[in-house]
């Protein structure tokens, strides 16, 4: 059978077909996210960790959040890893599927945002996958593709590290997809202010 025919008369989950209504609406708002995960590849790797942040205007809503530590045991168990990062988070813990349901209800139809967001948009499309869900349909804006556009460079791409240190963004010791999220939200602010993104 066509794998079009088949995605014709699909069943979605509830949550999927709820999320796929919000794009009759223009988004309003940016979401800023950061993932941290098991590799590099999305066809074998999982999402550990999640975080994200809000942004409307020129202001990050701190307290329109998500952050969740994803329950990966299957993972980890299979490749021999160590669980404890996931039992010495403060963060919630949530069952992968859980996750990925309680992310889209936040994401909505935002633009998302993020460091080499095309990766994180793979890795979330993999997880929606096994949840039998399409792909992701938002709009997205990469940091580092909008900081070499600005500067009209085509030859080089950035580390979020590199990208603090031009800014002056204050780095810490020890990170989480949250902070990351976080100063990848202060970037956003200020490439989109020299671009003129409304």
């Amino acid at each position: 059978m066509l794998d079009w025919l088949k995605n014709i008369n699909k069943e979605y989950p509830e949550f999927w077909k709820n999320y796929l209504s919000k794009f009759e609406t223009k988004p309003n708002r940016f979401v800023v996210i950061a993932t941290e995960t098991s590799g590099l590849n999305p066809a074998k790797d999982v999402i550990l960790s999640m975080g994200a942040f809000a942004i409307v205007e020129d202001s990050i809503i701190i307290q329109d959040n998500f952050e969740a530590v994803l329950l990966q045991y299957k993972y980890l168990n299979d490749n021999g890893l160590s669980s404890e990062f996931i039992i010495e988070s403060k963060m919630k813990k949530l069952q992968e599927n859980d996750a990925l349901e309680t992310f889209i209800n936040y994401l909505g139809n935002a633009v998302l945002v993020g460091h080499h967001i095309n990766f994180d948009i793979e890795m979330i499309n993999a997880a929606l996958e096994r949840l039998d869900c399409g792909r992701l349909k938002n709009e997205a804006l990469d940091i580092d593709v909008m900081y070499c556009k600005l500067n009209d460079i085509n030859d080089k791409q950035f580390s979020l590290d590199d990208l603090c240190e031009i800014y002056k963004i204050p780095k810490r010791d020890r990170n989480s997809s949250a902070e990351d999220a976080y100063k990848v939200a202060l970037l956003f602010l200020k490439l989109k202010s020299r671009l003129g993104i409304k």
